[in-house]
């Protein structure tokens, strides 16, 4: 369908939902914002790393519990994964919640660099926000549904380890979305909108070689060393690049490099990170990195073992669902600063260093059209398996880049939750008028099935691995 055609007929899809029932629902997550404020900054404070979310995960179990939803919890082979169901029958519509944070971004809820000496971790993704926002939603659903005795299931899932982990592809590998109808997921961000969005996929993996240690003065000719060996994998992925599709991102870090000057390692460790928009030329790009390892090995003398870390597909887009979405959010709109939070956002956009301040567009709604997303997600893989659709709401301050420290900091304020308050509310207006069309979730599918093509087969780029739940661990 053209985009005027979908507005059109979106038109006609929201004409039924009751104006008065969207009302109580917006006005539900209202009068609940400091209570899920409070769940968000405590999230914010473990701020637990992929697979360890132990005490985030059984926070938001409880409140759902508390409200009368089926907990299945330990999913998938992974400890923090739950699924949280609320009614019964058709259709069902799921919402995605994650919850974990990264590694080595500490930050306070200041707006200069403040860091936290005990606290090595940090939101810098603002996942404490988008399962506390996801869980609001889903509350507010059920609260609707409950009050006007509508059929159907509300589903949250909650997804661990998505900065890394992949937790979301051990769900669909595992079958757990194949009876959903539509999936709707958010993220932090610094603006709103709620776009059709592609991603990249993404694969990644740890490349451990292994040498023979000995004096690297006394008999150095004795050694033979697994960092030469990183280093000469580095050196040919990186005269690599120019002959790979410009569209491809390579990154890595050496995570091993030996201990000691004098001694010649006999261990050492790269982790990759290799990204393309469409998951087959990943996978071609990829085929070269392993035989650049093996290479890599065979001429310093060692012995190379590679561990695939997670994998994701790209984003399929929905542009049946998108449309719904924009309208719901553009009904709830983006918010105004207080004077406090303008002082705050005001320092935060001197540390950026930009020409332009993006300052303002928390107020404002993004138009509707196309975004190729540079980053990737775990979401991707849902998105394969059942027609998908999210958005993005200004939790940071405008100009803010996702993992930085400014992430960090506004995360942990009043500009976050108001931010995360504005998904919660287009997330529950979407869900209601998917549970109140049909022909909305036909639509969806029929886009859904169009664009993924009728020969697709699910298959998941990290293969039959068990999920890493000590990835994180030293």
């Amino acid at each position: 369908m053209t985009r005027l055609l979908l507005m059109l007929v979106s038109t006609f899809w929201l004409a039924p939902a009751g104006g008065d029932e969207k009302e109580d629902v917006l006005d539900y997550i209202d009068r609940h914002e400091a209570e899920y404020g409070e769940v968000a900054k405590t999230i914010w404070d473990y701020a637990e790393l992929g697979y360890l979310e132990t005490r985030s995960s059984a926070l938001l179990q409880s409140k759902l519990i508390g409200a009368g939803f089926e907990i299945s919890s330990g999913i998938a082979g992974m400890p923090t994964a739950f699924i949280a169901s609320y009614g019964e029958g058709t259709p069902v519509i799921g919402l995605l919640a994650e919850f974990d944070a990264l590694p080595g971004i500490s930050q306070g809820a200041s707006p200069v660099r403040n860091i936290l000496e005990d606290k090595p971790n940090g939101h810098a993704c603002g996942h404490h926000l988008f399962g506390t926002g996801s869980m609001a939603a889903a509350l507010a659903v059920k609260h609707w549904m409950q009050a006007n005795d509508v059929k159907g299931t509300i589903r949250l899932y909650g997804t661990p380890a998505e900065e890394g982990g992949s937790g979301k592809v051990y769900m669909v590998r595992a079958g757990l979305f194949a009876d959903v109808d539509t999936v709707l997921h958010w993220h932090p961000w610094d603006r709103n909108g709620a776009n059709p969005a592609t991603s990249l996929a993404n694969k990644s993996a740890r490349f451990k070689f292994r040498g023979i240690s000995s004096h690297a003065s006394a008999a150095p000719e004795r050694g033979r060393s697994a960092l030469d060996a990183v280093e000469a994998m580095n050196y040919m992925v990186n005269m690599m690049r120019e002959h790979v599709p410009q569209e491809t991102r390579i990154h890595y870090v050496i995570t091993k490099g030996g201990e000691a000057p004098n001694v010649v390692p006999d261990l050492a460790e790269v982790y990759y990170y290799v990204r393309h928009p469409s998951a087959k030329e990943l996978q071609r790009i990829w085929d070269r990195v392993m035989t650049v390892s093996r290479a890599a090995a065979m001429g310093t003398g060692t012995q190379v073992e590679a561990e695939t870390m997670h994998g994701n597909h790209p984003l399929l887009p929905n542009e049946v669902l998108a449309q719904v979405m924009h309208q719901n959010l553009i009904r709830v709109g983006g918010y105004a600063y207080s004077e406090e939070e303008q002082e705050f956002a005001n320092t935060i956009d001197q540390s950026f260093g930009l020409e332009k301040s993006y300052l303002g567009l928390q107020e404002k709604v993004l138009p509707l059209e196309m975004v190729h997303g540079k980053a990737s997600t775990d979401v991707g893989d849902v998105s394969w398996v059942v027609p998908t659709t999210g958005l993005r709401t200004a939790t940071w301050v405008p100009g803010t880049s996702a993992h930085s420290w400014q992430a960090v900091a506004a995360g942990g304020t009043s500009i976050g939750i108001k931010g995360m308050q504005v998904a919660a509310k287009t997330l529950a207006l979407t869900a209601m008028d998917l549970f109140n069309n049909a022909e909305l979730i036909r639509d969806a599918e029929e886009e859904f099935l169009d664009r993924r093509g009728e020969d697709f087969q699910y298959k998941a780029l990290l293969g039959d691995r068990e999920p890493p739940l000590r990835y994180r661990l030293p």
